[in-house]
């Protein structure tokens, strides 16, 4: 694997491309692989680009891409869609509508399934996110898959979310405001030229301001027009502008340190989970508890209690604390 990160970081596509096949599988090597790359993930701009189905998100990032390359920075793109319910991948496959810069050597787009996650990303995507950043990219886009006021796994995986609404979605804003509208840094108006496009920055303003104020910075509300390249170079400069206040403020190295803390409780509790599964599975006596909860003879509820008193879970992790306690 060695081999592989060091040609990665040479600059090699084909080897970030594998290496980004083996996190998406989760493979046994990655634990090894992100120890190497490690000490190369913090120098890149995580941009999330989130909002409802139908907004023109994809259109939108290809924009971006374009503008990111006329600064003279490599980009890295990780675009999520709903998953195949045969082949368990992507059903979309954003590369096809980004394919104008499919040739570019310093822009990597890599299209994933969102994999039964329920928060617009999977959860393999901010090990993926850190491939990207350890190759060398500038600038990183994270599209979400679509799904509405659910994604909220961006902000753990990004510096700067960028919300996006269409005209449309005028009427559906108020129910929005408990989850996806509270983590925009930027929002963004697309298709501006439709009818209701004022409507929404109105609405978008006024929600603002009843909103709690951050000293350090202004959520702005930019007007696109995605298809016909308009407004995407302002929304680039604001997207630098929140980079660089997170900076002053000291706010991105508060964030980073979350995202880390995240990361670590997130990857235990992938493989304690794994693993779990894998010692019922391979247990007759705790199988035949998951047999009978298929079945409907006993409810989930307790069939778990039994499985964790069975399997002495219960009294390892307490033993564990104790030992971290008293460490």
């Amino acid at each position: 694997m060695t081999e592989l990160v060091d040609k990665m970081f040479s600059g090699d596509k084909k080897s970030l491309a594998r290496l980004i096949s083996l996190a998406e599988k989760e493979s046994p090597e990655i634990p090894g692989i992100m120890k190497e790359v490690f000490s190369h993930t913090s120098g890149a701009r995580r941009i999330g680009i989130t909002g409802p189905p139908g907004g023109g998100k994809s259109t939108l990032v290809s924009r971006l891409i374009s503008v990111s390359r006329e600064k003279g920075l490599k980009v890295g793109v990780v675009a999520v869609d709903p998953t195949s319910p045969f082949s368990g991948g992507a059903v979309l496959g954003d590369r096809v509508r980004m394919q104008q810069h499919y040739l570019d050597d310093d822009v990597f787009i890599r299209s994933m399934a969102t994999r039964g996650s329920h928060g617009g990303l999977p959860r393999t995507a901010s090990t993926v996110v850190k491939l990207m950043d350890a190759s060398g990219k500038d600038i990183i886009f994270v599209e979400t898959v679509g799904v509405g006021q659910t994604e909220i796994d961006v902000m753990e995986a990004v510096d700067t979310v960028v919300v996006v609404l269409v005209p449309e979605a005028g009427d559906s804003i108020q129910t929005m405001k408990a989850g996806l509208m509270e983590i925009a840094d930027v929002f963004v108006v697309n298709k501006a030229d439709r009818p209701g496009a004022d409507y929404v920055v109105a609405d978008l303003m006024s929600m603002l301001q009843q909103s709690p104020k951050q000293s350090w910075w202004q959520v702005p509300i930019i007007a696109t027009q995605a298809t016909n390249n308009v407004g995407i170079g302002e929304l680039h400069d604001h997207i630098e502008k929140h980079y660089q206040a997170l900076i002053e403020s000291g706010t991105l190295a508060k964030k980073r340190s979350q995202q880390r803390r995240a990361d670590l409780l997130r990857t235990i509790q992938n493989r304690v989970t794994t693993q779990i599964v894998q010692l019922i599975e391979g247990d007759n006596e705790l199988l035949r508890y998951m047999e009978n909860v298929e079945k409907g003879d006993m409810d989930p509820y307790s069939a778990a209690e039994e499985i964790l008193r069975d399997a002495n879970l219960v009294s390892w992790v307490e033993g564990w604390l104790n030992r971290v306690k008293t460490s």
